[in-house]
C-alpha cells in the first residue's frame, strides 16, 4: 500500500478489529478479507480472540487483491472483575512469546465452556455445550457467542443480544467467572511481538470512573499506545468521550467495526464513523514511513 499524505492518511478506510471462524466470527478468514474489499476497506486487521491461526490465509488473499493488511489479535484480560479486551496490531504473529501467552489464555476456555453448560442445564437448557461446539469451527475457542448462537438456533431466544442479556452476562444463569490474562502480560506479549497495544471498545466495560482511570494508567505504564475511539459498539457520545481521553493521554486512535457477522454486528466492515480529524490514527504507525501530525 502506497504511503499517503497526512490528510489522505486520516481519511483511509481502516478497519482494525474484526473476527473470523478462527474465533467467534461467522466468515472464514479469506471471506472476511473479500467482504472488507467489497465494502471499500483500504487497511484491514484480522484480530481473532486469543488466536492468530487465520492470519496467513487472510494475508494471502489481501495481498492477491492489493488490500492493505495488518496482522492482529484480541487478547482477553481480567481487570477489576471485568473482562477487558486488548487488541494487538502489527504483530509478528509467529513470535514465541506471543504464541505462548495466547496458548495460556486459550487453555482455560474448555473448562469455562463446561461450567457454562452445567450452569445452563440447571435452568433447563440441556446439551448447550454440544450445541455451542457445532457453531465453533475452532474447537479450542468455544465462546459465549457460540452458546448464544446455539440458543437462538434452538428457539430459546430471538437473537444473540437477547441471549447475552438473559443468560450470559454477570448475574445471569449462564455466566461463569473466569480469570483471563493480566493486563501487563497481554501488553507485554504484544510488545514482544513488535505490535501496538490498543484498548478495544472501552465504552463496553462496566467500570467505574475510578477503575477506568486505573485501567488506562496501568495500560500506558505497561507500554500501551492506543485506544479504539471509533468502534461498532460506540455511540457518537461515547466516541467523543474516548476522543477526549485519547487527546488527554496522548494515545493513538483506532477505528474498528468489531465485525463478527452480517446478522450480529451493528456495523459492517469499513462502515464505521471516521476518526475526529485532530487525532493521530494508529494506522500511521502501521504503514512504513507514514507521516504523523500536520
Amino acid at each position: 500500500m502506497t504511503v499517503p499524505s497526512a490528510d489522505r492518511l486520516r481519511a483511509i478506510n481502516a478497519d482494525l478489529h474484526c473476527h473470523s471462524t478462527v474465533s467467534d466470527g461467522w466468515l472464514e478468514p479469506e471471506a472476511v478479507v473479500l467482504r472488507a474489499l467489497a465494502n471499500g476497506v483500504e487497511l484491514l486487521a484480522l484480530t481473532d480472540h486469543d488466536e492468530v491461526g487465520g492470519i496467513d490465509a487472510a494475508a494471502r488473499v489481501a495481498q492477491a487483491h492489493g488490500l492493505g493488511f495488518v496482522a492482529g489479535v484480541e487478547i482477553s484480560v481480567t481487570f477489576a472483575g471485568e473482562t477487558i479486551h486488548i487488541v494487538g496490531l502489527g504483530i509478528d504473529h509467529r513470535h514465541p512469546v506471543l504464541l505462548e501467552g495466547l496458548a495460556q489464555v486459550r487453555s482455560g476456555r474448555d473448562a469455562r465452556a463446561r461450567l457454562m453448560s452445567d450452569a445452563l442445564e440447571k435452568v433447563g437448557i440441556r446439551g448447550a455445550l454440544a450445541g455451542a461446539r457445532r457453531f465453533a469451527r475452532n474447537p479450542a475457542l468455544v465462546s459465549r457467542a457460540h452458546f448464544a448462537r446455539h440458543l437462538v438456533a434452538s428457539g430459546v431466544m430471538p437473537d444473540v443480544r437477547t441471549v447475552f442479556d438473559h443468560y450470559l452476562v454477570r448475574g445471569k444463569p449462564g455466566f461463569v467467572e473466569h480469570e483471563w490474562a493480566a493486563l501487563e502480560d497481554a501488553v507485554g506479549w504484544i510488545r514482544a511481538a513488535a505490535g501496538i497495544a490498543v484498548v478495544a471498545h472501552p465504552a463496553r466495560y462496566r467500570l467505574s470512573a475510578a477503575d477506568m482511570t486505573r485501567l488506562f494508567d496501568r495500560f500506558v505504564a505497561a507500554g500501551g499506545e492506543a485506544v479504539e475511539v471509533v468502534s461498532g459498539a460506540h455511540s457518537e457520545d461515547e466516541m467523543r468521550r474516548f476522543a477526549t481521553l485519547a487527546r488527554q493521554r496522548g494515545l493513538l486512535a483506532s477505528r474498528a467495526s468489531d465485525f463478527h457477522g452480517e446478522n450480529e454486528s451493528p456495523v459492517d466492515l469499513g462502515r464505521c464513523n471516521p476518526l475526529p480529524p485532530d487525532l493521530d490514527p494508529v494506522w500511521a504507525r502501521l504503514l512504513p514511513s507514514a507521516p504523523l501530525g500536520g
